[in-house]
C-alpha cells in the first residue's frame, strides 16, 4: 500500500476524485462533458459568484481535470474545455435524447463540414452543417485533410444557419464566432481554432483530430429521441 501511495498516478486519480467531491464542481465537469463554456455562461448556469467560480476553476485546472484558452472572436473571452483524458475511468453525466444533430461555425467552410462527416461515421443519429455567413465553397484544405483520413467533402457546400437549422435540432457550434454571435441559442459549444486562419496542412491537422476526438466522446452520450 505504501508503495501505491507514492506512485504518481495514484495520487493524480486521488486528486481528480477530491476535486469532483464538490457538488459545483462536479456539475462544471459534466457540462464539460458536451462542449466547452466561458467562465460567464458557466457562472449563469450554476448561479454562484464570480469569486468562488473562479475558486472552483483553479481546482479543476491544478487537478488536470479543466484548462482554458482564449477566444479567437472576443479576446476579453475565455472558454474552458475539459482536458484531454480527464475523465478515463470515470463515468460520464447523462445521456441526451435528440432527432438530429447540427454542426454550426461561420462560414460553414471547413470545421462545421469535417464535424459532420466524422459524426456520420459514427453514429446513425442524422447530422448536417450550416454557417451564419455561408462561404461559396468549402476550403481546400478540409477537403484535402479530409481525404487524407478517408472522409469525402468534395459534393457538399456550405448552406445558410437559417436555410437549415429546426427547432428539433441538437445544435453544436465548433466556432468562437458562430457561438459569441448566437448568444441565447440552445446547444453547446466546442471551441475549436480556426484551421483557415494559418491555412496549413499541420491547422487542418489540428483542426481534424480535436473535431475527431469530441466527437467520438459525444456520440455515445447521445441517442436518437
Amino acid at each position: 500500500m505504501t508503495i501505491e501511495l507514492m506512485d504518481g498516478g495514484f495520487q493524480a486519480r486521488a486528486a481528480r476524485h477530491a476535486a469532483l467531491a464538490d457538488p459545483a464542481r462536479l456539475r462544471i465537469i459534466d457540462l464539460l462533458t458536451l462542449g466547452d463554456y466561458s467562465p460567464t455562461e458557466l457562472q449563469a448556469e450554476l448561479g454562484i459568484p464570480s469569486n468562488l467560480l473562479s475558486h472552483h476553476l483553479r481546482t479543476l485546472e491544478t487537478a488536470g481535470l479543466a484548462t482554458r484558452h482564449r477566444s479567437e472572436a472576443d479576446k476579453r473571452r475565455s472558454y474552458v474545455r475539459l482536458t484531454s483524458g480527464a475523465l478515463d475511468g470515470l463515468s460520464p453525466g447523462r445521456e441526451h435524447g435528440v432527432r438530429r444533430v447540427l454542426f454550426v461555425c461561420t462560414r460553414n467552410s471547413a470545421r462545421s463540414q469535417l464535424a459532420t462527416a466524422l459524426w456520420r461515421r459514427v453514429s446513425e443519429i442524422p447530422a448536417t452543417s450550416a454557417g451564419t455567413q455561408p462561404a461559396d465553397r468549402v476550403a481546400q484544405g478540409a477537403i484535402d485533410i479530409a481525404r487524407r483520413h478517408g472522409v469525402n467533402l468534395k459534393n457538399v457546400t456550405p448552406r445558410q444557419l437559417d436555410e437549415v437549422a429546426t427547432s428539433d435540432d441538437f445544435i453544436v457550434t465548433v466556432c468562437d464566432n458562430a457561438h459569441e454571435e448566437l448568444t441565447g441559442l440552445e446547444g453547446i459549444h466546442w471551441s475549436v481554432p480556426d484551421p483557415l486562419r494559418r491555412n496549413t496542412k499541420d491547422a487542418f491537422e489540428h483542426a481534424f483530430l480535436d473535431l475527431s476526438s469530441r466527437v467520438s466522446d459525444l456520440a455515445p452520450r447521445l441517442h436518437a429521441a
